[in-house]
C-alpha cells in the first residue's frame, strides 16, 4: 500500500515521453521570444531571405523558420587606426595615429552588403589615411591636420555610404617623425627665430637712425639747443651712473662740452677761493677790535 501511494504521487512510470515533449516544446518556444535594446536593430531572415528589421523591445520569431541574423548597434562608434612607416610626398617616413567617428544608419545594408562591416571600415580608413599621407608634404601634414582629417572623412563616407554607414569625422591624433629629422627641424626653427630677431633688431636700428637724423636737422643751426641737450645728457649720466662719466673727445669738441666743463671747473674754483678769502678775513677783524677799544 505504501509503495503504490508513492508511485501515484511521484508520477506514473513508463511515461517519460511527457517530460521529453515538454523539454522539446520549451526549446522551440524559448528562441521565438527575442529582445532588442533601445540602440539595436535586428535583421530578420526567413528561410534565409531578408524579411524585415525589428526595432527595440520584445518581438517574436517563428521557430526554425525565422532567424535573427545580427543585432546592429546604431550608436556612434569610435574606431582608432594607424599608418606605420608611410612616406609623405617629400619622402619622409611617418607614423600617424587617427580616430574615426562613424555610425550605421541602415542596418539592412550593413548586414547584407558587406560581410564584416566593422573590419571593412577599419581597413578602408587605413587605406585612406595612407593615401592622404602620400599626397601631402610633411609641413602640410603637421600644420593642417584638420584639413587632412576632412579629406579622409570625405573619402571614407563616399566608400561606406553604400553599406549603410556614414563617417561623421576623422581626427589625426599623433604624427611621429624620425628622431634625427625632429632634431634637424628643431635646429631649423631655432635658426629661423634667430633670423627673425636679427631682422627686428636691424629694423629698430634703422628707425633709431632715422630719428637721430631728424633730430640732427633740428640741432644743426641751433647750438644753444645742442648745448642744452649735452648738459641734459651729462646730468642724466651723472645721476644714474655716479660722479664720473666718460665722454668721447669727438663729442666734447662737437657739442662744446670742453668749454662747458672748463666753465664749470672755473666756477667751482672761484667759489672755493671766495670761501677761503672769507675764512682769512674773520680772524683779522677779531684781532683789530681790542686795539680800537684802547
Amino acid at each position: 500500500m505504501a509503495s503504490s501511494a508513492a508511485l501515484s504521487l511521484g508520477g506514473t512510470p513508463g511515461k517519460p515521453w511527457i517530460l521529453v515533449l515538454a523539454t522539446v516544446v520549451a526549446a522551440l518556444i524559448a528562441p521565438s521570444v527575442q529582445i532588442a535594446y533601445q540602440w539595436e536593430r535586428g535583421v530578420l531572415l526567413r528561410f534565409g531571405k531578408f524579411v524585415g528589421i525589428r526595432g527595440s523591445g520584445v518581438f517574436g520569431v517563428l521557430p526554425i523558420i525565422d532567424k535573427v541574423a545580427q543585432y546592429v548597434d546604431q550608436r556612434i562608434r569610435v574606431t582608432d587606426f594607424r599608418a606605420e612607416q608611410t612616406l609623405t610626398k617629400d619622402t619622409v617616413p611617418v607614423n600617424v595615429d587617427a580616430i574615426a567617428f562613424w555610425m550605421v544608419w541602415d542596418a539592412e545594408k550593413s548586414v547584407l552588403e558587406v560581410e564584416d562591416f566593422e573590419q571593412a571600415v577599419v581597413l578602408s580608413a587605413q587605406t585612406a589615411l595612407r593615401d592622404a599621407i602620400g599626397r601631402s608634404e610633411l609641413a602640410d601634414l603637421l600644420s593642417h591636420r584638420e584639413r587632412v582629417g576632412h579629406e579622409i572623412q570625405q573619402v571614407l563616407d563616399a566608400k561606406t555610404n553604400p553599406w549603410g554607414i556614414t563617417v561623421q569625422s576623422v581626427e589625426i591624433r599623433d604624427i611621429i617623425i624620425p628622431k634625427g629629422l625632429e632634431d634637424a627641424m628643431s635646429k631649423q626653427a631655432q635658426a629661423e627665430r634667430e633670423r627673425q630677431s636679427r631682422i627686428i633688431l636691424g629694423t629698430a636700428e634703422t628707425e633709431i637712425a632715422e630719428k637721430f637724423s631728424r633730430a640732427s636737422e633740428a640741432y644743426r643751426n641751433n647750438p644753444v639747443a645742442l648745448h642744452l641737450r649735452a648738459m641734459n645728457m651729462v646730468f642724466e649720466g651723472l645721476k644714474q651712473k655716479g660722479s664720473m662719466i666718460i665722454v668721447p673727445s669727438t663729442a666734447v669738441e662737437t657739442m662744446g662740452l670742453g668749454a662747458l666743463g672748463g666753465l664749470t671747473a672755473f666756477n667751482q674754483a672761484a667759489r672755493s677761493g671766495a670761501e677761503a678769502g672769507r675764512g682769512e678775513q674773520k680772524p683779522e677783524e677779531t684781532s683789530g677790535a681790542p686795539e680800537s677799544a684802547e
